[in-house]
């Protein structure tokens, strides 16, 4: 059975090498890059503000006992209801039973990764209730049977032209039609959803502790229309999005929609506290929030890695990090990809399994120099490795390599034994197959730099 690090090996060296993945990449993140380019030069002081935001979400990943308290109280004072799941089955058990007693059949669901960590879409699909994504991007991949290519920008990996091919495919569009009526094809399709929808499912971009609040950030509007249209509404939200006050919100909204997109502020930002009230003309009747750890707390007993949990999902380090621009989304295997993901991922879904995710990294620093509350990342990705290594979790063949390469390292007399001829074959014997089909393996030199010292001296001074 192939494990997930080698299959991670395979995706890998066949999207690096697929010249078509390649260009709509570097096309869409070029447009990225000059988007939040000029966003980032209208913050007065932006690294004031990245330092702030860090602070914030330190506060509350070490006060997390007495925040998320303190959310439910309020959250619950204007009618909501809170629910505490430990992990992905007890959250989708949950979400079942308010689904079965409301004897939903339909189900709309705003962009939210946080479904995506606890594949809610398949589960409820095999508990015959259908869910419709009604973000485009989450529509386009839905209907491709894929998984989101990208935290912020699902669909990311398609050019207009592969859109257009979908939709002439499964709508009878014209294979020529513009972005324009792609997009105004799929508003007509899903309209009609959102009203007869019994039930919408989003998630949260910040959890509010002194007024109970969620906030959502957007730009299509799908997310205002899956929560006030459906007579019930339940957000699932990690427990690291808790934010202390609703003024935090003035810093955090424009770093979020700057560093995510360029944009000064998302189209659509909406603050939900809780189910319609009595002098309300619109809104659900029910609201739940279902508070989602899956692993989170894990990541917190980690004195230095909690760091993590300080995670916007602006999506900046995916777009600066070489590794993602070449390997993509798909190839991580996992709901949150790019560097952030290679920190979190081991630490929700298991060091054993994803390990090997803190070593796709050139450890350029890139992710860290552009994340907006100053997560350490790629010393995060450092810690990670030595924490597969401490708990005995590299390969034996891997031990004895390091093993032999640190004894050789330190001894001046093993490194001059072994003649560069020697070394050569030794490397082509053991790393040809992995350093690559595509890449020559590097050449010792023949004599060591202190024998060619050595020599050197000797005939300068006769």
């Amino acid at each position: 059975m192939t494990s997930i690090a080698e299959e991670f090996l395979v995706d890998a060296e066949n999207k690096a090498f697929d010249i078509g993945h390649r260009k709509i990449i570097n096309y869409n993140i070029g447009k990225y890059d000059a988007a939040v380019s000029r966003g980032l030069s209208r913050i007065e002081n932006l690294e004031n503000a990245k330092r702030k935001g860090h602070v914030i979400k330190w506060k509350m990943m070490e006060n997390l006992d007495k925040v998320l308290p303190e959310f439910e109280a309020n959250f619950q004072k204007r009618g909501g209801k809170v629910i505490w799941a430990n992990d992905a089955d007890e959250a989708k058990k949950e979400i079942l039973n308010i689904l079965k007693k409301a004897g939903t059949k339909t189900v709309v669901k705003s962009k939210s990764m946080v479904t995506e960590e606890i594949e809610l879409n398949e589960f409820l699909e095999h508990n015959q209730i259908e869910s419709l994504e009604t973000d485009l991007g989450e529509y386009i991949v839905q209907l491709l049977g894929q998984k989101p290519y990208h935290i912020v920008t699902p669909a990311m990996h398609l050019s207009k032209e592969d859109i257009a091919k979908l939709f002439h495919e499964r709508f009878g569009m014209p294979i020529d039609s513009t972005p324009q009526q792609l997009t105004q094809k799929a508003r007509e399709l899903l309209r009609d959803k959102y009203v007869q929808a019994d039930v919408g499912i989003t998630g949260a971009n910040f959890l509010i502790a002194d007024t109970g609040s969620i906030a959502i950030s957007e730009n299509e509007g799908n997310a205002r229309l899956s929560t006030s249209f459906p007579k019930i509404h339940i957000a699932i939200v990690g427990i690291e999005k808790i934010i202390p006050s609703i003024n935090d919100l003035d810093l955090f909204w424009p770093m979020l929609s700057t560093h995510g997109t360029g944009q000064n502020l998302t189209v659509y930002n909406t603050i939900l506290s809780g189910p319609r009230q009595a002098n309300e003309t619109d809104g659900p009747e029910e609201m739940y929030v279902v508070l989602l750890d899956n692993g989170r707390t894990n990541l917190l007993a980690q004195k230095e890695q909690r760091q993590g949990l300080y995670c916007i999902r602006c999506g900046a380090c995916l777009n600066a990090c070489p590794v993602y621009k070449n390997v993509g989304g798909h190839t991580y295997n996992a709901p949150y990809s790019g560097p952030i993901g290679s920190v979190i991922t081991p630490h929700l879904q298991g060091m054993e399994n994803f390990k090997h995710l803190s070593y796709a990294s050139s450890l350029c620093g890139k992710c860290t120099e552009v994340c907006p509350v100053k997560i350490d990342i790629h010393k995060m990705l450092l810690l990670n490795r030595r924490d597969a290594v401490k708990d005995g979790l590299v390969p034996t063949k891997e031990k004895w390599g390091w093993a032999i390469w640190k004894k050789g390292m330190l001894s001046r007399k093993l490194e001059d034994f072994f003649s560069g001829k020697t070394k050569n074959y030794f490397m082509r014997k053991f790393f040809q197959k992995t350093w690559g089909h595509f890449r020559e393996m590097p050449q010792v030199a023949e004599k060591s730099f202190a024998q060619q010292w050595k020599e050197k001296n000797q005939t300068e001074n006769k």
